[in-house]
């Protein structure tokens, strides 16, 4: 159905040799970029799955001392709201085959108490060191993870263009050619045939 609508030319047969030999570049570019992302994403995988044993191992541990604080010294929330909101964070980006991959830049401050101490005790500040060691680790996570699902969308979208064009476009390119091809190889035999029909009677005569 698609060769009817294109017309047997050399024009367009050198335009869709062109096309295809295009096609065939990109995805090769396409399948190249796949596998690095792969790989890339493969390396990331295995930083988030020690990273989230150990997120929930300290979690766990920090979570405890905070009970034995709440205990201790009765629910803590008035003393940790003396706790200053964090935000020395900075994002900056790095590009892996177009992909912006996300850099989370933490400028860590020496640990000191930011409460004062005489209503607090030493279970109170296991729990505020604890704590900063999950905020410490979940910036990292969220760094992976974030970049994780990028790569995977670049991933998805590689082998869609990928697919797109191996099984569809260059196949369909291909079969133009081929249409062009048999149809100007069947006109130059019925040209030749008809120039020695006319060779032939001109001899005659």
């Amino acid at each position: 159905m698609a060769n009817k609508q294109v017309f047997p030319t050399k024009g367009n047969l050198l335009a869709l040799n062109k096309s295809t030999k295009l096609a065939q570049l990109g995805y090769e570019l396409m399948d190249k970029k796949r596998n690095i992302l792969i790989r890339e994403m493969m390396s990331q995988i295995e930083n988030v799955r020690s990273l989230r044993d150990e997120i929930a191992d300290v979690f766990k541990k920090a979570y405890f001392t905070l009970q034995e604080a709440n205990i201790t010294l009765g629910v803590v929330d008035d003393i940790a709201k003396a706790i200053p909101i964090d935000d020395n964070i900075e994002i900056t980006y790095r590009s892996v085959m177009g992909v912006e991959i996300p850099k989370v830049i933490y400028h860590k401050e020496k640990i000191s108490l930011k409460y004062g101490i005489s209503n607090t005790n030493t279970k109170f500040d296991y729990a505020y060191k604890s704590f900063l060691k999950v905020k410490d680790l979940l910036l990292i996570l969220a760094e992976v993870d974030n970049a994780l699902y990028r790569l995977a969308e670049a991933i998805r979208k590689a082998r869609k263009r990928a697919n797109a064009l191996e099984n569809i476009v260059i196949p369909d390119y291909q079969s133009k050619i081929k249409f062009i091809s048999n149809t100007l190889e069947e006109k130059e035999r019925e040209e030749f045939t008809r120039r020695k029909i006319i060779k032939t009677n001109q001899e005659k005569e």
